[in-house]
C-alpha cells in the first residue's frame, strides 16, 4: 500500500485475564524488526486493558522492552500484588458485608467494596512512569493514549485521553472523549469493578470499571483517527450448549451471578460495537465511498483483525485455582465460585504466575496461528475489512 495507515490496538477490560493480551504482544515483537517503536498510532484500553496499554505507552520507544517488561510482572504475579489476601483482611471484609447486611447499614460506615485493592495502586505507581507517555507524544512514537472509565454521578462512559495534536473533545448519548494527563487514578478508576473494587475519585465525581458504560469501545480510537483497529479479546466465543429439556437445574450461586456479569462488563459492547462496524463495512462496500454526501462522506471502512483465545479459560482457571492464597479461595468458596459455574469469576480474579503464564502462552500461539493476518495489518498490505475467527465473522457479517 502506498500510504501508511493509522492502526490502533484495542485493549478490553480483562481482569487476570489480560495475561492473555501480554502473549499476543509478545508474538507482535517478534514479527518487528530489533529496536521497533511501538507500532501503534493510537492505543485504547479499558480496565485491565487500560494498565496494559499505559505500560505499552510509557515505552513506546522500544516496543520489545515494553511487551519483555509486561511479561516479567505478568508471568511472576500473586494475587497479594492487586488486592489484600490476608486472613485478617479476608476476614475483616466478610465480617463488615455481614454486619451491614444485618444491621441494615452502617451508615457512613458501609463497605464500597469486597475487595482492597491498595497493592495496586502501588505496583502501578511503581512500575509505569507516567511522564514517559507525554515525551513519546513528543516525538511521534505515539499519537494517541486512550483510557475509559464509567462516571456514577453523571451516570455516562468517560474515555481520558491524551494525545498529541489538538484533538476536539467528542460528546455522544451517555459517552464522552475528555483530554487529560494520564496517571494512576485513570488506570485504578477504569478497573474499579463495581463491588469487587472501591470507586476512584477524579475531580469532583467517582469512577468505576469503564466497561460498565462503554456501549461503543471501537468509538474511542476512531474519533482519535485510526484506520485500521486491532482488538485482543479476552473470552473463547462458542457458547455453551442449552441444557437438556426435562433436566433438573440448580439456580445461580453468587459467584456465577458476579461472573457473568464480569463477563457481559468486559466484552459484550465490545461485539455489539464490532458487529456495528461489520455492518456499516458492508454498506460502504456495496454503495461506494465515492457516492457519499454530506453529513456522511467522511465514512470511511475500518480494518478490523480480531484475536480471541481458541480455549474456554474457565477451564484453565480450574486447573490453577490451587494457587489463589487460602483465605482467598476460603472466601470464594462460600460464595460458591470453586466449581465450574463459577469459575468465570475466578478467572478474572486469578492474578497467579501459573495462570497468568498459561494465558500469555495460549496469546502466544493464538497470534502464531493468524501470523499471515497480523503481518498484513502492521506492515499496510491489504486485508479484509474484518479479519476475525470464522465462526465469530460469520456471526458478524449476517
Amino acid at each position: 500500500m502506498a500510504t501508511k495507515t493509522r492502526k490502533a490496538l484495542v485493549l478490553p477490560g480483562a481482569g487476570a485475564r489480560g495475561a492473555y493480551q501480554v502473549g499476543v504482544l509478545k508474538a507482535i515483537a517478534e514479527f518487528l524488526p530489533p529496536q521497533s517503536p511501538n507500532p501503534f498510532a493510537v492505543i485504547s484500553g479499558t480496565s485491565a486493558g487500560a494498565i496494559n496499554g499505559a505500560v505499552l505507552a510509557s515505552h513506546a520507544g522500544h516496543f520489545q522492552r515494553a511487551v519483555a517488561a509486561m511479561e516479567q510482572v505478568w508471568a511472576n504475579f500473586s494475587a497479594e500484588q492487586v488486592f489484600r489476601t490476608d486472613s485478617w483482611t479476608m476476614l475483616k471484609s466478610s465480617l463488615h458485608w455481614f454486619a451491614t447486611l444485618v444491621f441494615g447499614g452502617l451508615g457512613p460506615s458501609n463497605p464500597n467494596s469486597l475487595l482492597d485493592c491498595s497493592p495496586l495502586e502501588e505496583l502501578l505507581a511503581k512500575s509505569i512512569r507516567f511522564g514517559r507517555i507525554g515525551r513519546a507524544l513528543d516525538c511521534g512514537q505515539l499519537d494517541a493514549l486512550a483510557v475509559t472509565a464509567s462516571a456514577y454521578s453523571s451516570a455516562r462512559s468517560v474515555t481520558f485521553f491524551q494525545a498529541r495534536d489538538a484533538v476536539s473533545p467528542w460528546a455522544r448519548v451517555r459517552r464522552i472523549g475528555r483530554p487529560a494527563k494520564i496517571g494512576v487514578e485513570h488506570l485504578l478508576a477504569s478497573a474499579a469493578v463495581p463491588f469487587i473494587f472501591p470507586p476512584v475519585k477524579i475531580g469532583s465525581e467517582y469512577y468505576g470499571d469503564g466497561s460498565m458504560r462503554h456501549g461503543a469501545p471501537l468509538s474511542s480510537p476512531i474519533h482519535l483517527g485510526a484506520d485500521r483497529l486491532l482488538v485482543i479479546g479476552v473470552r473463547d466465543e462458542r457458547p455453551d450448549p442449552e441444557p437438556r429439556a426435562g433436566l433438573a437445574g440448580k439456580p445461580p450461586t453468587f459467584a456465577a451471578l458476579a461472573g457473568y456479569m464480569l463477563d457481559t462488563l468486559f466484552m459484550d459492547g465490545l461485539y455489539t460495537d464490532l458487529e456495528r462496524v461489520t455492518r456499516m463495512n458492508l454498506m460502504l462496500e456495496q454503495l461506494g465511498t465515492d457516492n457519499l454526501k454530506p453529513p456522511i462522506a467522511t465514512l470511511r471502512p475500518l480494518h478490523t483483525l480480531v484475536i480471541l483465545p481458541r480455549e474456554d479459560l474457565r477451564s484453565v482457571a480450574a486447573r490453577y485455582a490451587h494457587e489463589l492464597p487460602l483465605p482467598l479461595r476460603l472466601l470464594l468458596k462460600g460464595l460458591g465460585a470453586m466449581n465450574r459455574d463459577g469459575m468465570q469469576l475466578v478467572s478474572y480474579l486469578l492474578f497467579e504466575s501459573g495462570f497468568t503464564r498459561a494465558l500469555i502462552e495460549m496469546g502466544y500461539n493464538d497470534a502464531m496461528g493468524v501470523e499471515e493476518d497480523l503481518r498484513a495489518f502492521l506492515f499496510d498490505q491489504p486485508m479484509d475489512t474484518l479479519d476475525a475467527p470464522v465462526h465469530i465473522k460469520a456471526d458478524l457479517e449476517q
